[in-house]
């Protein structure tokens, strides 16, 4: 993967576009209960239909018009990216875009067999963000919703480490009363291994999980319980718009992350974008209404008029729904976190 000069758009708050984040699939072989829970997404839930899922050559083609707006950051997610057929083909022709300089998949590990691992990576795939929220088999059976073992999970984890999709970033979401009890055995397990454990505050993303926010448990709060026994210091971030607070052990054993959404927002410095698997473009993750882009690809729009397109949605983005959450002034239906991906 080659580099490109910086050419960033800015939107209307001057904050430049870096990562896109790409959902290639509404569906998912999980019901977890911040994302997907079954009384929403029961057997008659009526998913996206194959023809209103964008194609592997459409979406590289977005793709490659953000990379030339200044995107250096891909993201496959979903629901589970890796229930999309021959995703393969899609990260091969993802991989060749020159000046992508970071490209990635986030999944439930449910699906890594070491055929798979092998394949996403002579595919191009070079980085793994796996959900895993607690080492707890009750718990996390019961917050996947389909009896899921964390065992598969941490094989999935070694599996694709071993291929050299390494160090692989672990996700916890971390809701109160559910799994807060797991912050530290989790801690404690993924120390000196190399991957990067990352917690995530539990965030009000679509409606049909019910958020409270006294389910919340802070950023403070996840790093005091990990202070209590293991010493962190911060680390600075990689680059202005990094998601995750890093920390890292005194001892030299490692490093986490914290996500910290609800109490400490970032909308300051959010450089993502999302484009949904049906093709709809949305400029922040708790938004309500995207921008179709796939009428405009079906309709023949050149890469000309699709990237001034491009360019308009994003220079007139103005969102910052977590800072305005914070001072109580919203009340809004959202997309759903497995239409618009995590």
């Amino acid at each position: 993967m080659k580099s490109l000069p910086p050419t960033p758009m800015l939107d209307a708050l001057q904050r430049p576009i870096h990562d896109l984040r790409i959902s290639v699939t509404d569906r998912c072989n999980f019901r977890c209960v911040y994302c997907m829970p079954k009384h929403i997404f029961g057997p008659g839930y009526h998913f996206l239909k194959r023809s209103q899922l964008l194609s592997y050559e459409e979406i590289e083609r977005v793709a490659r018009m953000f990379v030339q707006q200044g995107v250096r950051k891909l993201r496959l997610t979903g629901g589970e990216p890796l229930v999309r057929k021959d995703i393969e083909i899609l990260i091969e022709s993802l991989a060749a875009i020159e000046g992508i300089q970071d490209l990635s998949l986030t999944t439930n590990g449910s699906l890594l067999t070491p055929q798979k691992a092998r394949n996403l990576y002579d595919a191009g795939l070079r980085r793994v963000t796996v959900s895993l929220d607690s080492l707890d088999g009750d718990t996390f059976r019961s917050m996947n919703g389909v009896n899921f073992a964390p065992e598969s999970v941490l094989k999935a984890i070694d599996t694709v480490a071993a291929t050299g999709l390494a160090p692989v970033k672990i996700n916890m979401v971390v809701k109160r009363g559910v799994n807060d009890n797991a912050v530290l055995s989790a801690a404690r397990h993924f120390r000196g291994t190399g991957h990067i454990l990352r917690f995530i505050e539990y965030m009000d993303v679509g409606n049909s999980n019910r958020w409270q926010e006294s389910e919340v448990i802070s950023a403070e709060n996840i790093r005091g319980i990990i202070e209590q026994v293991y010493p962190i210091e911060p680390v600075s971030p990689d680059y202005r718009g990094e998601v995750a607070q890093k920390w890292r052990y005194t001892d030299g054993a490692g490093e986490i992350g914290i996500i910290a959404s609800v109490s400490q927002p970032f909308c300051g410095t959010c450089t993502r974008a999302r484009l949904s698997a049906d093709g709809s473009l949305f400029t922040c993750l708790f938004a309500s209404k995207g921008h179709d882009l796939r009428a405009l690809l079906r309709q023949g729009i050149s890469d000309a008029e699709l990237s001034r397109e491009i360019r308009t949605i994003w220079s007139a983005r103005a969102d910052r729904y977590s800072e305005l959450r914070a001072m109580q002034s919203v009340d809004v239906s959202k997309i759903e976190m497995s239409y618009i991906g995590g």
